[in-house]
């Protein structure tokens, strides 16, 4: 009989083709980690380079004349800090309000009780095919009074079909059972959906936290369509003129400049476009780690039904 190393389970031990395969999967991808992160990393180091080098292309690997002047110049920006604080409110608001909608309406149309469910589940799907418009979209909002109002950043987009989707097929495949105990226990509706089915959808709604949070922090068309005030004007917005007046901003750096020493360190197009861009992609980026566990759960059971 063929001798077993000791340690080594026989279904445990790989073929050379399966080690070779190994090795070419792990290679594969971290060189495609590697292509996705590189963009990142090069924002960053052209960021804190010499504007010259950057305006250059000279900057590709590491940094080159490393500094802080460009965070001063665009962090000192006019209307920055309460443009931020609008940013971070509608996304925590609307994240929120999102979060709580999607479950509970995921939630009442898996509930045969509900009157007209099927009616109701279609009328709100229907909505992901067919839209109005932009202008009698603009029409509707000025209707009701949300144009310059910072609760049109957060209303319009508090029920979204996609997520109601994710949500009732992931309460879908959780047994039954446990909801019909409950109520043989007495508990209601309301009781069943903040006492079992809530705490068993945090994969899901991690998910749906995330979508939401990222669209909500990254969106600006909404501003540009139904803001006039400065006041209520979204840090991706501000950041957007900021980048298409960048020649501008970079021009009045340079004449601020006290002396030639200072020019490598003012600000150009280029590096107020990249500093720009760190800006904006830096709290998302930090934040999604901590939800990429639930995140991967929560999009394979709530694609699928159990």
């Amino acid at each position: 009989m063929a001798k077993v190393k000791k340690g080594i389970s026989p279904a445990m031990r790989r073929t050379p083709g399966e080690k070779a395969y190994n090795v070419f999967n792990i290679i594969f991808l971290s060189l495609f980690a590697l292509i996705c992160a590189y963009p990142f990393y090069y924002l960053i180091i052209n960021s804190f380079s010499d504007n010259n080098a950057s305006a250059a292309g000279d900057v590709m690997w590491w940094f080159k004349g490393f500094h802080l002047e460009n965070y001063k110049n665009v962090l000192s920006l006019d209307g920055l800090a309460t443009a931020a604080w609008i940013s971070v409110a509608r996304t925590i608001i609307g994240t929120v309000l999102t979060v709580l909608a999607s479950a509970y309406l995921g939630f009442m149309f898996t509930q045969k009780s509900m009157w007209h469910r099927t009616f109701w589940y279609r009328f709100v799907i229907i909505t992901m095919y067919f839209n109005a418009g932009l202008i009698p979209m603009f029409i509707t909002m000025k209707n009701l009074h949300l144009t310059n109002n910072f609760w049109v950043y957060i209303l319009p987009a508090v029920v979204q079909p996609f997520n109601i989707i994710l949500v009732k097929t992931f309460i879908e495949s959780i047994p039954p059972s446990l909801q019909e105990a409950a109520e043989m226990d007495g508990a209601g509706t309301l009781t069943v959906f903040t006492r079992i089915i809530l705490p068993m959808c945090t994969p899901i709604l991690a998910t749906v936290g995330i979508f939401s949070a990222v669209n909500q922090w990254n969106s600006f068309q909404d501003t540009l369509i139904y803001m006039t005030d400065s006041k209520l004007y979204s840090l991706q917005y501000l950041l957007y003129t900021y980048i298409n007046q960048a020649s501008a901003l970079a021009n009045a750096a340079k004449a601020s400049s006290a002396n030639v020493a200072a020019l490598a360190s003012a600000a150009t197009p280029t590096s107020i476009r990249m500093t720009v861009s760190v800006i904006v992609v830096l709290p998302i980026m930090f934040t999604y780690p901590f939800f990429q566990r639930f995140f991967v759960k929560g999009m394979m059971l709530g694609a699928v039904k159990g």
